[in-house]
């Protein structure tokens, strides 16, 4: 399987060829500062096509990403193959921790696995047991996302992960049932907008529940050149709330739109007669919404977050100009996904 690595490889080749030695591959290809720059970045590794691809694939991407940071690449080896396996590297592998990450919690497979559940979510929001069902479904796919893109300098105890599963599908489902018990009177559409309403609900426990140890003990921030300086519990805040509000905005548009769009797409002749077709239908629409939405949510803030040291705890400050000075206007952390 190949998948085309982005804007003008063939010009990338030809440029730097002669000198590959200058190349650096952990060097963004579009400029994070950005939010164009994130979104771009985000199209290229949530590609949900890297999903299909094969195992030895995947560990040949990251040995060429390997050699290509130690200046070994094997001869004749192009720009463009570099920048193909560093795609693949960042679409599968964990970038605290270089494992291979497990494939249902990659963001490449946001879309199929968003896109089905969402669907159906959407679809059988009327009967209470269907509503139950899809939420924990839905519950038990955001868990394994979250556990699988935390950061993992802050390790996660099964406990904790138990306890957020639960606490995450509880809400969910509670929401669910609740706001549908409360619209039952009211026009079709405000019903259709409850699964809306309590994936956001959990998404504001789940998140933070799965990455409590961040909140309690701090997460790891570094200076400009990466190394470690300390731990800040002010910076585990802000990251888990960027990711939090980059999820709710994912879900947002499809969870938001769609039922408009069903609603009166409903309402036709031919609709009516095929109602079998009506849950595919909002699956392939959920998926279309998806594959735009997933890289514009998480290029929403930057993944390497920047904060002033003023920020941090006073404590880490005191620490910081001890060891440091003024040398270290700002700390480095990588907010996960």
């Amino acid at each position: 399987m190949s998948i085309t690595s982005g804007e003008s490889p063939v010009l990338c080749v030809n440029k730097m060829e002669a000198d590959l030695s200058g190349f650096n591959i952990d060097a963004p290809r579009w400029d994070q500062c950005t939010f164009l720059g994130r979104v771009k970045h985000f199209f290229n590794i949530t590609d949900p096509r890297t999903v299909l691809v094969p195992e030895r694939e995947l560990d040949w991407a990251k040995v060429m990403v390997e050699k290509s940071r130690m200046g070994v690449v094997p001869p004749g080896t192009q720009v463009e193959q570099l920048l193909y396996a560093k795609k693949l590297y960042d679409s599968a592998f964990h970038p605290d921790t270089g494992d291979k990450m497990n494939v249902i919690g990659r963001m490449s497979f946001q879309v199929p696995g968003g896109m089905i559940i969402t669907g159906f979510m959407l679809q059988f929001y009327r009967t209470m047991p269907a509503v139950i069902f899809w939420q924990w479904v839905n519950q038990s796919f955001n868990a394994l996302v979250n556990y699988t893109n935390r950061n993992a300098a802050s390790p996660t105890s099964v406990r904790q992960m138990a306890l957020s599963y639960i606490t995450a599908t509880t809400t969910a489902v509670a929401t669910a049932v609740g706001m549908n018990m409360l619209t039952k009177r009211a026009p079709p559409l405000v019903g259709r907008w409850v699964p809306f309403a309590a994936v956001a609900a959990a998404n504001c426990v789940n998140i933070p529940m799965m990455r409590q140890q961040e909140l309690i003990q701090g997460i790891c921030v570094k200076d400009g050149n990466h190394n470690e300086i300390g731990h800040s519990r002010r910076a585990a805040a802000i990251g888990i709330t960027q990711v939090v509000i980059s999820r709710i905005t994912m879900a947002a548009p499809g969870m938001i739109l769609l039922p408009v769009i069903m609603e009166r797409l409903e309402k036709l002749r031919f609709m009516k007669k095929v109602k079998v077709l009506h849950a595919p239908l909002q699956v392939l629409l959920s998926g279309c919404f998806l594959i735009f939405m997933v890289p514009v949510a998480c290029g929403l803030f930057p993944q390497k977050c920047e904060l002033p040291v003023s920020y941090l705890e006073p404590e880490l400050q005191d620490a910081i100009r001890a060891k440091y000075g003024e040398l270290v206007p700002y700390v480095y952390f990588n907010k996960g996904l």
